[in-house]
Parts: structure tokens; sequence; C-alpha cells
């Protein structure tokens, strides 16, 4: 089941298997006598997947015996991003520094530059790694005009590759990232997918890059018990049509029609709220419905017996990754990287826009035995764990990191 949306010309395969190929990583336990990096990491914004991966990374980092910094926006992350840098704060030897930036080019990205300038030049760190498409403009384009001898590493997290191919301004941000290839030294990519679209759309990488996926901790496949209160379903994620609401709208509709009114627990927030509310409303769904503000992702999950993910359009996503960690029945889409998360269970992914797919799938999974359930979640929890750990992300990052100062003699 599922369709190949997303699927991109041949040549970027070809790289994926050369990038996978080449990854020898190199173990760096915590408090192992190298010499220690000084690292800086700029990103836009404290939320979402980026947050959690930057957050992972540099906490690894810091127990490798690294120097790290972070440089970032100022006016989001709400409570549970300010707690995250809180908490950070304390272990940052490089500093945490904040600044207003918006998430569309602006005349205050003048004044976040010349910051960055100012920070770099008092902290003066061996690796700037930046981490999405704003993060990404930030940390290289300096060494567009004068190459200062730090390392750049770049890891795009979907942004400007998940704007529609075709339009004017897919093009425009597809010409800035062929132009900041030139200030990269190496590319981390978080996914197979994201690699392939760069290839598709910017051209083969002229500088080394490697695939590195995000990681979960040990703690992370302990399962999760569904609460005695659970609905049939739960969502968790962002309030957003891109997020694949209008479908899970529709598709809850006609199992209403069948006879099976399926209850569901709507976690999180964002610009389609009113929407996804309305939307419920009219289809006369409201009534089985809940919806809850963000909370941590694992109390999120109790809420439902089956998780529902119906994106139109993903890189990695965290969500996914952490539900079958936990061992949550789940439903998605085959969109972005979650096929390379299913492995050799990807068969299962439904075709996104496809509302009668989603209903059956529902049905099915809500029918399902308990054992069967069971097998299915416990296989893939068990593929996830040989694929997907902090470890070895932080361990393949820092090797990346000093490939190019190998190769560069720079350090």
């Amino acid at each position: 089941m599922g369709d190949d949306a997303g699927r991109l010309p041949q040549e970027s395969d070809t790289l994926v298997s050369e990038i996978l190929e080449s990854e020898t990583l190199q173990s760096e336990t915590p408090g192992e006598a190298r010499r220690e990096l000084r690292i800086l990491h700029v990103f836009r914004a404290p939320v979402g997947g980026l947050f959690r991966h930057v957050e992972d990374l540099t906490r690894a980092q810091i127990a490798r015996g690294h120097k790290v910094g972070i440089f970032c926006d100022a006016s989001t992350g709400g409570p549970r991003g300010e707690g995250i840098l809180a908490s950070l704060e304390p272990l940052l030897a490089l500093g945490l520094t904040r600044l207003p930036m918006r998430r569309n080019p602006h005349p205050s990205d003048l004044g976040a530059l010349a910051a960055l300038g100012r920070l770099k030049r008092s902290v003066r760190p061996d690796v700037i790694h930046s981490h999405g498409s704003k993060g990404g403009v930030y940390g290289r384009l300096s060494a567009l005009i004068r190459r200062d001898g730090v390392v750049r590493a770049y890891t795009p997290h979907g942004g400007s590759f998940n704007h529609q191919p075709g339009t004017a301004l897919h093009w425009l941000y597809m010409r800035v990232e062929g132009l900041l290839e030139r200030a990269t030294d190496i590319f981390t990519f978080e996914s197979e997918f994201i690699a392939d679209r760069y290839t598709a759309y910017v051209g083969r990488p002229k500088r080394p890059a490697r695939v590195i996926w995000n990681g979960l901790h040990p703690q992370e496949f302990e399962p999760v018990v569904p609460g005695p209160k659970a609905t049939d379903l739960v969502y968790i994620g962002e309030f957003r049509a891109a997020k694949g609401l209008p479908t899970l709208i529709s598709a809850l509709a006609l199992l209403r029609e069948r006879g099976h009114a399926a209850s569901i627990t709507l976690v999180g927030a964002g610009p389609d709220e009113q929407e996804l509310r309305s939307g419920l409303t009219q289809q006369g769904l409201i009534g089985n419905a809940t919806i809850l503000p963000p909370q941590a992702a694992r109390e999120a999950m109790k809420r439902g017996r089956v998780m529902v993910v119906p994106s139109r359009a993903e890189s990695l996503p965290y969500v996914i990754l952490e539900a079958a960690a936990a061992r949550i029945p789940l439903i998605a889409t085959k969109v972005g990287g979650v096929p390379e998360i299913f492995g050799p269970f990807a068969s299962m992914l439904l075709p996104r826009d496809d509302p009668q797919a989603l209903a059956d799938a529902i049905e099915c999974r809500l029918g399902a035995s308990s054992e069967q359930l069971a097998g299915e979640t416990a296989a893939l929890a068990a593929f996830v764990e040989k694929r997907f750990s902090v470890d070895a992300m932080a361990d393949g990052v820092i090797s990346a990191y000093r490939e190019v100062v190998t190769a560069s003699n720079r350090l």
C-alpha cells in the first residue's frame, strides 16, 4: 500500500548509496582523550524536530568533552523551548546567544548576522554547524566573502526543500542553497530523503556529504501503555493543513458513515487550529474529539490506542520515531523520510491525501487483536532501535567534522 509521492530522479539514489557506503563512523565515547572541538550550533527556532536534534547533539557533544554554544531566535520556543534552553545554558561553554529572527528574509537579519560575526570573533569556534534554511544562511553567508579557517557543517531539515517544486519561491531557495554550497565544508543530511531532494533540485553536492539519521535514547524504547481514558486515535503534532488534518477529518467522517464513530485526541497547536475545530464541527465529529495543547510526546501517546500521522509532507519526523520506539500502533503516510523509519515494514504506509485509504487503515487497526498489534509494534521497534540512536548520530557528526579537519589540516 502507498504511492511513490515525492520520488526523485535515479541519480539521487546513486548519490545516497555512495554517501552511505562512504560512512565509516568512528566511535567517540564520553571522555575520550582526543582534541576537543569548539562547536557553535546556529539555527532559528527552538521548536520541533530540528530543536530536538540540536539538543540531543549538543548534550552528546558536551558529554564527549567538546565545548559547545548555541545561537538562535529569541522570539520563539514557548514554555517547552524556554525550559530546555534554560537547562542547557549552564553547560554551554560557548554560551547561549538569542536574538530576534524572522522565518522569512527581513532587514533584521543584518543585525543578527552582525551579532553572529561578533560572537564568532569572541568565542573562536572550530566548527559552525548550521541547521535548517535560516540557520544555513546565517552560519555560512560570511564564508562566501572570506574563509576564516572555521569548519562549516550544514544539516538541512526540510525547510526550503519542502516548498512546492516549480514555484518561484522554490526556485529562489534552491538557487540560494546552490550559492551557499561554496561556503560549506560538509553536509550532514538527516535523511536519505533530504539528500535526494538536494541532488534533484540543487545538484550533486560538490562537498563531502553524509546521511546521519536522527537518534533516540535507550529509555525511549520503554513501551507506552494507553491510559484508562484513551480514545481510539491520537494525533500529535502541529495543527497545519500540511500535516494532513483535512484528510483525517474526511476519513473520520467516512468511518462515521460506516457506523464506526472513532474517538480521537488531538495534541498540539498551530496556525490552522480554528480550521481544525471548524472542520470537526461541520462534519459532526466535534463530540468525539478532544483537543489538547502540546505536551511531552510520551504523555501524549497515552491518550490514544492508535496514533495517526496523515502528513502531506515530512522530513524525518521525530514523532514517528518516538511512537515506533514506544510500541504505539501507527498509521502513517508514505512521505519524506518516513519509509526510512519503517524500513522493511514500509508497505504499511499509506498514500497521502487519500481519505478512503486512511479510513480503511483506521478501521483495520482498531479491529486488530492485541496480539497482532503487539507483534507488529515489537518488530518495528526492534528495527528502529538498530538504526536510530543518539550515540550513533553524535559519533557520526563528530566524525564528519574531523573528516574535514583531517583533509584540510585546519586544526
